[in-house]
């Protein structure tokens, strides 16, 4: 992330965006792809024909389902790109991580109404997104609340979108996986048959990145016991039962992270965390999560 301020957001925007670790040229490019999608090259030809140029009107973005809320300076971010040098004002009815009910004003925006429908699509599709994820993951850590695990991510995200989705995910009280294949270490099944063995391909990684962190999948307690002994730091437990997950965690006493893996539904949850493992990794996260309804409401003032 580079921290930089966009010209575009303004330093209030730019500032929120960079505290929640969400790099604001980034964002800039996303939204700015977002708008001209929704353009096409063309204009907004249902605003232009029923709207006075010079209307001005307020926009309520409003839940129309409980949930919790992410992307709040997402959205703020496309009216600033959509309004451009306009005069616009906008409030806050609520900040990301905060659980809403139904009828809750997220974000109210004022400006002119051409500005206000044109950003208004994009705006729901990050926030109402974004939103959703971070509900799906409040639900599953509640799940699981008292056990000691958490609820992890994976690289199971939209192209172009992961930054913002694994955000979303921290603001349902989830952790995040590495964020790409640089930062840290995930030796697979292929991995394993690419070098030769698990042992043979943990060292590798060990010996060509040594202040990598490295995960090793494993499939059976013949490989847990030999990447144990090799000094993983976690292991991912794939494809275990319940009860081959608490063998498991006796089998390693502490001396690695696990993190239980391979189509973990929410039925389950709770059984699974409590056999001691410390990550719970759900794609469905950031794959399936439906998004949380939120509608935009307008209030003309001339």
């Amino acid at each position: 992330m580079t921290g930089q301020n966009s010209k575009v957001f303004g330093p209030t925007i730019s500032r929120m965006l960079i505290d929640a670790r969400l790099d604001p040229t980034h964002v800039e490019e996303l939204i700015n792809r977002a708008v001209e999608e929704d353009l096409d090259g063309g204009q907004d030809v249902t605003t232009m024909a029923t709207v006075p140029v010079d209307q001005i009107a307020v926009l309520d973005l409003c839940a129309r389902h409980g949930g919790v809320i992410a992307g709040v300076p997402v959205s703020a971010a496309v009216f600033m790109t959509v309004c451009g040098d306009e005069d616009i004002e906008i409030e806050f009815g609520a900040n990301d991580g905060d659980v809403v009910q139904a009828g809750h004003v997220v974000i109210s925006i004022r400006g002119t109404t051409h500005a206000l429908l044109r950003a208004e699509r994009p705006a729901l599709n990050f926030l109402g997104h974004l939103s959703g994820i971070a509900t799906a993951t409040r639900t599953w850590v509640d799940e699981i609340a008292g056990t000691g695990a958490a609820i992890r991510d994976t690289r199971k995200t939209t192209p172009g979108l992961r930054a913002l989705e694994k955000y979303a995910v921290r603001c349902g009280g989830g952790v995040n996986h590495r964020m790409s294949l640089s930062d840290a270490a995930l030796v697979k099944d292929n991995h394993v048959l690419a070098a030769g063995g698990v042992t043979q391909a943990f060292n590798l990684v060990r010996e060509t990145f040594p202040g990598v962190p490295v995960e090793v999948e494993v499939d059976s307690m013949d490989q847990l016991d030999e990447v144990l002994l090799a000094g993983a730091d976690l292991v991912l437990l794939d494809n275990f039962t319940p009860e081959q997950m608490r063998d498991a965690v006796t089998r390693t006493k502490g001396r690695a992270r696990l993190e239980a893996s391979g189509g973990l539904t929410f039925a389950v949850a709770r059984e699974v965390a409590e056999t001691g493992v410390d990550y719970l990794a759900v794609g469905a996260l950031t794959h399936s999560a439906p998004v949380l309804d939120i509608g935009a409401d307008l209030r003309t003032e001339n």
